[in-house]
């Protein structure tokens, strides 16, 4: 006996109703759709560069209080006994609750590269916070009891390397790190008056104490990723230049290596 179906095909505009509202609806939920929009700090006042400050393109925001609400999260053991980091966050809990939801209120991760989580100790001797909506870092000296921020106004932190708590090695060897890496968005460099992923992101070397900063990067230049060198104690780091000087990078433009000796790292020099 044969056994007939019937099949009824949908109306192609009924079908392609679905498929816009499935594509809106995914694109709504992204994950990165979200990040893009709402990471960013807004600029309410002009660029200023302070010639007394190693800090390139600094901005003087509206930092007045309601402005932009932060809150601190952690304490991190730094390596250095003496030495601890406070590490400070956006605060998007709804201001007339102050209670937290998790879709709303996110922190940094731990991480171990700048895009994905890798082994620990990704250098050796440093520990890895890969930053969201991290808007700055204090340093706190428990010896002399002072507080100090890593930057004078608020950016977007998007990597910090610390000294490991726990002691590390290399090669058998013990090491230990006494400085600060930090990769970061800390100007309009793109002068849309915000600060977020189309800026140039820069990298910085503070000291044990945080008061010496060094911009290890070119201005031109904007950090992309990371890699190691065991064999040579060497991070490389792969920038790429704003050819055309607009204040924001492209795929198309030139993507050049630099390198750190992580033993004196106040110093990048160019590889490729």
């Amino acid at each position: 006996m044969t056994h007939r179906f019937k099949v009824t095909i949908a109306h192609p505009p009924f079908l392609l109703s679905i498929l816009v509202f499935a594509l809106l609806l995914a694109q709504g939920c992204s994950p990165r759709k979200r990040d893009a929009k709402e990471e960013q700090i807004r600029i309410e006042s002009p660029a200023e560069v302070k010639p007394d400050s190693n800090l390139v393109n600094s901005i003087q925001g509206n930092t007045t209080p309601g402005q932009i609400p932060i809150t601190p999260h952690e304490v991190l053991l730094t390596g250095l006994d003496e030495h601890r980091l406070v590490t400070i966050y956006k605060d998007r809990r709804p201001a007339a609750t102050k209670s937290y939801n998790t879709d709303d209120y996110l922190y940094g991760k731990r991480s171990y590269d700048y895009e994905s989580d890798r082994e620990e100790h990704y250098m050796p001797g440093l520990d890895l916070l890969y930053g969201y909506n991290l808007l700055n870092v204090a340093h706190y000296d428990l010896k002399a009891e002072k507080l100090n921020l890593l930057f004078e106004q608020p950016v977007l932190v998007k990597s910090l390397y610390y000294p490991s708590f726990i002691q590390d090695s290399l090669y058998e060897k013990p090491i230990t790190r006494n400085y600060y890496l930090v990769s970061v968005y800390d100007a309009d460099t793109n002068q849309d008056t915000l600060i977020n992923r189309k800026d140039l992101r820069r990298f910085y070397y503070f000291d044990a104490t945080a008061a010496q900063k060094v911009q290890l990067l070119p201005a031109d230049y904007s950090a992309v990723r990371s890699q190691y060198d065991p064999k040579n104690d060497v991070m490389y780091i792969f920038a790429r230049q704003d050819a055309n000087h607009d204040g924001t990078t492209k795929p198309d433009e030139p993507l050049h290596i630099f390198w750190v000796s992580l033993k004196t790292p106040q110093v990048a020099k160019r590889l490729y």
